[in-house]
């Protein structure tokens, strides 16, 4: 494994390489708030065990990648009242920025094109990536993500009032008993993760390094984010759709707008699974995905 902070498109990003450089590459980006380590191990042993060299980094604002700390952030009511009358809002920076971070970084590793693989926010950041730079994208797996589709369906209340709480304090064991917490709120309720595999999942998160201005920035370039699904119907690479049947946080009907917005796109629905990874579905998840970017190459 190689690790690296290179500065790209203005910004340090932290990127890791997993596997043979002369394999097949597979790029994983993460959703909100969330740094690479979000991404189980699991996944990643078992795409460089099928054949593929794996590229995941940090977004700006989290993990080792660069902060935003000198942007100031807007009036959050002024925003939510802005947003619901229907009017444009000024956000630190917008996820074509962050899709940008992936090209610049692609340029830099001499990576011509790339299997793409997104979840939630990262769902949308790849769909950008196809939409403005399909001459290097393989194919395109959007995982648990949304097309951008203002009247789709929202996140449940349940998880909105969770989203909306903070931890007791910002010692280490009130952060973990906090994000423990999240993560059986937004995963599978039918699938819940062991909770020492769990608790040790959610520390390999902090360490790597989240917080709350990086977050909130990264949510104001989601709410700022337009409708896709004009520029996903002029899409041609294959692609594939993964989402939970159970997912509260995206509903599902939100993947299904992401396939029926791009032309043949593979859609699977995977019944009981919310806004996680539960180790029951990964081998299949896996398969799926790895499926999809053999069949490109193969073409």
């Amino acid at each position: 494994m190689l690790e690296k902070i290179v500065n790209v498109n203005g910004v340090d990003i932290a990127y890791q390489l997993h596997g043979n450089n002369q394999n097949p590459t597979i790029m994983l980006i993460h959703g909100v708030g969330y740094p690479l380590t979000a991404w189980p191990k699991a996944m990643i042993e078992q795409f460089v065990d099928l054949g593929f060299q794996v590229l995941l980094f940090d977004n700006r604002d989290v993990g080792r990648s660069g902060k935003f700390e000198h942007l100031s952030l807007p009036n959050l009511v002024w925003v939510m009242l802005k947003l619901k009358l229907g009017f444009s809002i000024k956000v630190p920076y917008q996820l074509e920025d962050m899709m940008l971070d992936t090209v610049a970084l692609l340029d830099i590793l001499k990576l011509e094109k790339v299997h793409l693989v997104g979840v939630s926010m990262g769902g949308m950041i790849a769909q950008l990536l196809t939409i403005h730079h399909p001459e290097r994208v393989n194919s395109l797996t959007s995982i648990m993500s949304t097309t951008g589709n203002k009247t789709l369906p929202k996140m449940s209340d349940t998880i909105r009032t969770n989203l909306m709480s903070k931890p007791i304090s910002d010692s280490d064991k009130h952060m973990l008993d906090f994000h423990i917490k999240r993560w059986q709120v937004i995963g599978s309720l039918d699938y819940p993760a062991e909770l020492t595999n769990l608790t040790e999942y959610v520390k390999s998160i902090l360490e790597r390094g989240i917080t709350d201005n990086g977050t909130l920035r990264q949510w104001l370039a989601i709410m700022a984010a337009g409708n896709r699904e004009e520029y996903l119907a002029k899409v041609n690479t294959p692609s594939l759709i993964i989402h939970g049947e159970a997912d509260e946080f995206v509903p599902v009907e939100c993947g299904k707008a992401t396939a029926m917005a791009i032309p043949q796109a593979k859609l699977k629905v995977y019944a009981g699974m919310g806004h996680d990874f539960p180790n029951e579905f990964i081998p299949n998840i896996m398969q799926d995905i790895v499926d999809h970017a053999q069949e490109k190459v193969e073409v």
